[in-house]
């Protein structure tokens, strides 16, 4: 019998595609569609500069759940932070879909304790696309102007006077969550009052990875004014819960009021496109765009809920890091304990003379999913900032 050689001619091609399979590879080429160049200056500064959280910082609020949280120093000197906040009668989700509203805390430093200011983006009528939730809020400036990118959404029903009622599968639920838009706020101070479009600035579009809804802004502002947009989608199917996995997609405006046009067809993230992400929060500098986001299913870092550091020259095509880990749910306190949160979201990271000084997180206690916690709040983590 004449002996088959896998490595000449036409079978080199074969064995190739064999061997990928064996062990799980995809071919390079398949990655270089996905992925950016990797610039060798991207390297992971977030991870080794993590040190303890401080036991008592952040912000919290007694008789709510705490969401979110995003910070920036005003000409005050003082921080100001702006979260979310819901009564805690209701289950923590789904209530932040039908009742959360953006809420203004401030400190005299980046750890706080943050204390309570004002409702900075309250209820306004059912008739409103914001009206019934204000939620992922994102404050940023541009000039003498101050902007709070969020999530918005609106119900028609009645106020809620039985919490149990409330389920992922309810009218109030599922109306709520094919609500969600994303919209944009603005003052001069930071103490308000606010300014609200009568519309999203992002709404749905048929037939696309951003049919069912429009969340999770992550903004930057160019010094021209224009906008680069990062934002979380879902895709409209026609089966209950009727949403696709989460989509990371990007979208662009020559002005923060708009107009904004998502660029091209696909997202940037997915489940089917180098992993599934949420919460992405992506910054600039002199190397390109940067972006921390939670890894959905822990397919890309290996640990379920951990964050990902990916790099990118354009804010389209993506590298993962060398070094994936941008942070972990296990956390060391101030006073020597280790903790691993029960869940560790919305990553924001405070950029202070162009360098991250602070890393904040939405989080919980609890062994792990939402509605198994006694509390909420957002906590928050220096970093040493001549970290290399």
């Amino acid at each position: 019998m004449k002996r088959m050689n896998l490595f000449s001619g036409k079978n080199f091609l074969f064995a190739a595609i064999l061997v990928a399979a064996l062990f799980g590879c995809k071919p390079k080429t398949e990655v270089a569609k996905t992925n950016a160049e990797y610039d060798p200056r991207w390297t992971n500064e977030i991870y080794p500069a993590i040190q303890e959280a401080p036991v008592g910082g952040g912000f919290q609020m007694e008789g709510y759940w705490v969401w979110c949280g995003s910070v920036i120093k005003g000409d005050d000197g003082l921080f100001h932070l702006f979260g979310s906040r819901w009564p805690k009668e209701l289950p923590f989700h789904p209530g932040w879909m039908i009742a959360s509203e953006v809420v203004h805390a401030i400190a005299e430093k980046p750890e706080g304790p943050y204390q309570f200011k004002d409702v900075a983006l309250p209820a306004r009528g059912a008739e409103f696309w914001d009206g019934r939730s204000t939620h992922n809020p994102r404050i940023t400036k541009h000039k003498d102007t101050y902007y709070i990118f969020y999530m918005g959404s609106t119900h028609p029903f009645d106020e809620i006077t039985k919490p149990d009622t409330l389920t992922l599968t309810s009218p109030y639920c599922t109306v709520a969550r094919a609500n969600k838009r994303i919209g944009v706020a603005w003052s001069k101070d930071l103490n308000g009052p606010w300014e609200r479009m009568e519309q999203p600035v992002l709404h749905t579009k048929s037939e696309t990875f951003y049919s069912f809804l429009t969340s999770n802004p992550s903004p930057w502002i160019n010094e021209d004014g224009s906008v680069v947009l990062m934002f979380k989608s879902r895709q409209y199917k026609d089966k209950f819960p009727y949403q696709s996995s989460m989509m990371i997609g990007i979208a662009t405006a020559p002005k923060v009021e708009g107009p904004y046009t998502v660029t091209g067809n696909e997202p940037i993230f997915g489940e089917d496109k180098i992993g599934e992400i949420e919460d992405p929060f992506f910054w600039r500098d002199e190397s390109g765009y940067h972006m921390i986001a939670k890894d959905q299913r822990g397919k890309i870092t290996g640990e379920f809920h951990s964050g990902i550091l990916a790099h990118s020259h354009d804010a389209v095509h993506w590298q993962v890091d060398k070094s994936p880990l941008s942070y972990s749910r296990t956390l060391k306190w101030s006073d020597g304990t280790t903790q691993t949160m029960g869940q560790l979201e919305r990553p924001f990271i405070l950029i202070q003379k162009g360098k991250p000084t602070h890393l904040f997180f939405a989080t919980m206690d609890g062994p792990g999913g939402f509605n198994n916690a006694t509390k909420s709040w957002n906590m928050v983590i220096p970093l040493k900032t001549n970290s290399k």
